[in-house]
């Protein structure tokens, strides 16, 4: 019979579709979703420029992990701090379904028809510091929520357009609402954009081995 897999994930509806890739990608294996809220689900205030490389959207779930209440966890891959805990380890990131940037819209219009003062709302520090290289008229706001809350703040009127990743709107079938794909000389791609992490506990040499299979990178 089949080991049961527990798998920690976060509670937004990306995250499940996310989880459920990974779960697509190894669809002889029986997952059970474990939904853990982070404090990056809870908190929705703090701006993202103090929270980049941090383990802001994954600590509660590698707390889980390491206590044994979840076999494996799958994170956005760009949502990985720099240094995992040591008693973790990264089996796989996946292949990228898609690196780009999206413009989306009132009016469905592009960044250069944007008017002078326009809005934008977006979470990255980098990608704040890329728009206002393209357009010093730009008013860069911070963006938090989920994609359904960020596309929500657009549509009562709190930006005239967000920035969102386009490997998210794929995953949530909202791809209709992309106004524009943002040029790479405008705003580079993240090398994690749109790649899935899956977290193991180090020790786990049988879970390690199932999910390297996934890894595009093949490490060791």
């Amino acid at each position: 019979m089949p080991r049961l897999i527990r798998l920690g994930v976060r509670p937004s509806p990306l995250a499940i579709k996310q989880a459920r890739e990974i779960e697509g990608m190894l669809s002889s294996v029986v997952f059970e979703l474990i939904r853990i809220e982070t404090r990056g689900d809870k908190d929705k205030s703090t701006s993202f420029s103090h929270i980049e490389g941090s383990d802001f959207f994954t600590r509660e779930i590698e707390e889980a992990l390491i206590r044994g209440d979840i076999d494996a966890a799958v994170h956005s891959a760009k949502d990985l701090q720099e240094y995992i805990p040591a008693q973790l380890k990264v089996a796989a990131i996946t292949a990228s379904i898609s690196p780009y940037e999206c413009l989306i819209s009132r009016d469905n219009i592009r960044l250069d028809e944007l008017l002078p003062g326009a809005r934008i709302g977006t979470s990255s520090s980098k990608r704040k510091g890329a728009l206002l290289k393209y357009r010093r008229d730009f008013k860069i706001c911070d963006l938090r929520g989920n994609i359904e809350e960020r596309i929500s703040q657009l549509d009562r009127g709190d930006f005239d357009a967000i920035i969102v990743a386009h490997a998210a709107l794929i995953r949530l079938g909202c791809e209709n609402r992309i106004a524009q794909f943002i040029p790479q000389e405008i705003i580079p791609a993240h090398p994690l954009q749109g790649s899935l992490a899956v977290e193991v506990r180090a020790d786990d040499a049988e879970l390690i081995k199932l999910f390297s299979a996934l890894d595009v990178y093949r490490r060791k």
